[in-house]
């Protein structure tokens, strides 16, 4: 059988997604690049924005328009809209994300652990990754006011080390450069069993070798100062995606989020001192309820303040079952709209000093994308330890190899560089 897989929104979506491809490959199927010739499909969707479900959607049509019969809908906006999903053209089953990891074998008839090695190859298509994404958690125990995911996901649950070594093997075994630890609340791993993401870091380091770990998303209040020792080990990525969501206490508290611009402020400071050229990112909400001007002043001095590397900005978008959606004070659709472009201005400008600081710098980067040969040969894009983007001209094609760049020039979002040498 021919199977197309699609994903839209996280990259814990995208490491569930593989892990499907693994199994349907291991079963003796065949994954596809397009649509157009799969005899079955699985989307996997998402719900954190009205647009992320839209988006959800959207594809699911697509692939119905592409010609495909049996499509399998699951993920984040499926399980809080079953119903809508089987509605939609060509959907034949729905799986909710408490039956997800029971998935392929639930449509196969066949239990999976029949089905081993589980070799990775990399997805084709758009989806074709030089990182794998390897989820080590599920669930959320937080109850930011904002967030559909706790319900959409459930409670927080923590893969054993045992489990994540053996997919990260499988990665590395399949070609894998680079590691990507992801989880919906990340930072709460082994709570469940009385440890920390710490001693899984610690384990994967000493047990693989792994050359390249990065980690997703962390929630600040996961992390303390001594956290950052791990850095001491050049093989993780000096890279931290920090979620603020606003800069003013009092927005902060409406979220129920668990942290402070104080506390943010040590910890980002910690960080940078104990993590040279550490990049920290965020994401940040726009037009909260009950956000006023001068609340919205505070959050948009206190991003500038933290001149962080990048960041994504979401407009605030209510979610039916959240405690936000039903607080007092909603702003404005043209000025959530508003405030957001102006939030986004201020992380653009503060990424681009940071990229700036590293003209004339040599750094590794794992090259993630090759386009067609020119004149100046094959164009390549890939990343540094750091998550700056470099493009680079390479005498042939070098997708899913590190190398040596010297830094050149700055431009537009990316860093213009030229190839020294392997390794």
């Amino acid at each position: 059988m021919k199977i197309y897989l699609d994903t839209i929104g996280c990259r814990l979506n995208q490491s569930e997604i593989e892990t499907m491809a693994r199994q349907f490959r291991a079963a003796g199927h065949e994954i596809v690049a397009v649509p157009d010739s799969a005899d079955m499909a699985v989307v996997n969707t998402c719900a954190v924005t009205s647009n992320a479900a839209a988006d959800s959607r959207g594809v699911i049509r697509r692939i119905a328009r592409a010609g495909v019969e049996e499509i399998v809908a699951t993920g984040c906006w499926t399980t809080l809209q079953p119903r809508r999903a089987l509605d939609l053209p060509g959907v034949r089953r729905v799986v909710t994300n408490d039956s997800k990891d029971h998935l392929v074998e639930d449509i196969l008839d066949l239990p999976i652990y029949d089905l081993e090695p589980l070799t990775r190859v990399p997805l084709p298509g758009l989806h074709r990754r030089t990182r794998a994404f390897i989820k080590v958690q599920d669930g959320c125990e937080n109850h930011c006011t904002f967030c559909i995911t706790t319900v959409a996901r459930g409670e927080g649950r923590s893969r054993t080390i045992a489990d994540v070594i053996l997919d990260i093997r499988s990665a590395l075994e399949g070609g894998a450069k680079e590691i990507v630890l992801t989880g919906v609340h990340l930072g709460s791993w082994g709570y469940d069993f009385d440890s920390h993401l710490t001693e899984l870091i610690k384990a994967i380091l000493r047990e693989t070798d792994v050359p390249r770990l990065r980690l997703s998303s962390l929630e600040p209040w996961d992390l303390s100062d001594g956290f950052f020792s791990l850095w001491d080990n050049k093989r993780l990525m000096p890279h931290l995606h920090l979620p603020l969501q606003s800069g003013c206490e009092s927005t902060l508290r409406r979220m129920a989020r668990k942290t402070t611009p104080d506390s943010f402020r040590a910890l980002v400071s910690a960080a940078r001192t104990a993590i040279p050229d550490v990049a920290i990112t965020t994401d940040i909400i726009a037009g909260f309820p009950g956000e006023t001007e001068d609340e919205f002043a505070e959050s948009l001095d206190f991003v500038r303040e933290m001149n962080f590397a990048g960041g994504h900005v979401f407009t605030y978008s209510p979610r039916p079952g959240t405690g936000a959606a039903r607080m007092k004070g909603q702003v404005k659709p043209e000025l959530r709209k508003k405030r957001n472009h102006v939030l986004r201005d201020a992380l653009e400008e503060s990424a681009r000093s940071y990229r700036r600081k590293f003209i004339g710098r040599k750094m590794s980067v794992l090259w993630e994308s090759t386009s067609e040969m020119g004149e100046w040969g094959w164009k390549m894009e890939g990343l540094t330890g750091n998550y700056l983007r470099v493009n680079a001209f390479a005498p042939s094609p070098r997708w899913n190899e590190i190398d040596r760049v010297a830094l050149e020039d700055v431009e537009d979002d990316r860093m213009k560089g030229v190839i020294l040498n392997k390794g």
